[in-house]
């Protein structure tokens, strides 16, 4: 039995952190169905609970914790891993998802698994070099994978916190609206916050977050911009192209694998 779990355990470190070909596909899989369950989590959420087929979310359960107990049983130290971050976040997901019944709320955790993408950091690693396309665009991909995490996080804690309280939020979609529209600072005023909780958390919503919705939407659609520090200046971002820094004029040599786009 010892050197069977050995074996497992050796098998799995290399499916999980392993270089190799079959462990790259491995793990583009796995991001592959963690962006599918995380689709599948938000287009749920938006579905009457009347109506909710719970055994998807068993099944959903099931295939995540399977996961989770391979990628315990792959980590060289087990417990850190569970009470990690991202351990303890997949611990909320499926207790989400296996009690739905009992209770209700909890579902707005199942948005939390979209956090997952932002700490594949491994992943993002060899995708940085593997493609040189990603590298070019890793900035514009972060801000947007961040700009996603943030709305639907921000509306999971409004749906949760006013879906009881507010007659104007009686859906997930009905929190998104309220959250875009905040944050993009419209107001259109058609669902306004009346309890003390929703209106402080609309407050903290227009001060920290206008500032990050907008920096990230500027990332997204400001120009491509590559990191280079000019040795005279230090001006680190310039154009794929550029042969002088815009801002001292010295000749700068950025390194190019080719075509960029």
């Amino acid at each position: 039995m010892t050197n069977l779990t050995a074996t497992l355990r050796a098998r799995l470190r290399t499916l999980y952190f392993g270089d190799s070909r079959q462990s790259r596909y491995w793990r583009y899989g796995m991001l592959v169905f963690d962006v599918a369950t995380i689709a599948y989590f938000v287009v749920s959420s938006m579905i009457d609970p009347e109506h909710h087929n719970h055994a998807i979310d068993f099944v959903v359960a099931a295939v995540l914790g399977l996961d989770f107990a391979a990628r315990l049983l792959a980590e060289p130290r087990p417990w850190r891993e569970l009470f990690s971050f991202t351990g303890i976040m997949d611990i909320a997901v499926i207790a989400s998802l296996l009690a739905p019944v009992f209770v209700e709320n909890m579902a707005f955790l199942r948005v939390v698994r979209m956090l997952r993408l932002l700490r594949s950091y491994h992943l993002l690693k060899e995708l940085r070099e593997a493609s040189p396309w990603f590298r070019v665009r890793e900035e514009i991909i972060q801000s947007a994978i961040n700009l996603v995490v943030f709305v639907f996080v921000v509306t999971a804690i409004v749906y949760v916190v006013e879906n009881d309280l507010n007659p104007d939020i009686n859906t997930y979609l009905d929190a998104l609206y309220f959250t875009v529209t905040t944050l993009t600072t419209t107001g259109f005023g058609d669902i306004t916050m009346s309890d003390t909780a929703g209106r402080l958390m609309t407050v903290i919503i227009m001060i920290f977050g206008v500032a990050l919705f907008l920096r990230l939407v500027q990332t997204i659609f400001r120009p491509n911009k590559v990191h280079y520090p000019c040795p005279d200046c230090g001006l680190s971002r310039h154009d794929p192209d550029a042969v002088h820094c815009k801002h001292c004029g010295r000749t700068i040599a950025i390194p190019t694998e080719g075509e960029w786009s």
